[in-house]
């Protein structure tokens, strides 16, 4: 089997205010919106934004909690660009969770949760390239 994720759903509180941190913090544009739910189209996956109450009647599991045992990443070609990135993110509606700083492994990143405690991680790592389309390679 392909190893491929398709499509990660967030189940958020309320539709604008997830459309600004999105789209002011990132920058990023829906390719489809009803007013229920929001699709945005990434490099190679879908990213999509649901009332949590419709993503718990979906699953037919009720009670979906956060912050999860997750975290996405948001990874920039710079090490600067990771403050700039957090910076946007926080003046979205977003909430700073970690500043930037270096880890032990190399590289840079801070942490941002979104307005439904989403965590994000903006990192820049100097051994995963960057391709001109946005796609990021393990590589060392």
């Amino acid at each position: 089997m392909q190893q491929q994720i398709s499509l990660i759903t967030l189940g958020i509180a309320d539709l604008a205010r997830s459309k600004r941190f999105y789209g002011e913090g990132f920058g990023w544009k829906p390719v489809f919106e009803t007013p229920g739910i929001v699709f945005y189209q990434m490099n190679g996956l879908m990213l999509g934004l649901w009332p949590t109450s419709d993503l718990e009647a979906d699953m037919q599991r009720p009670g979906l909690e956060r912050p999860g045992a997750f975290a996405l990443a948001h990874n920039v070609a710079a090490q600067a660009d990771v403050q700039l990135v957090i910076d946007r993110l926080v003046a979205a509606g977003g909430k700073m969770l970690r500043l930037a700083d270096a880890p032990p492994h190399g590289g840079f990143r801070g942490y941002v949760a979104d307005p439904d405690d989403h965590a994000w991680e903006i990192a820049f790592n100097p051994a995963w390239p960057i391709d001109a389309e946005g796609h990021v390679k393990f590589g060392l």
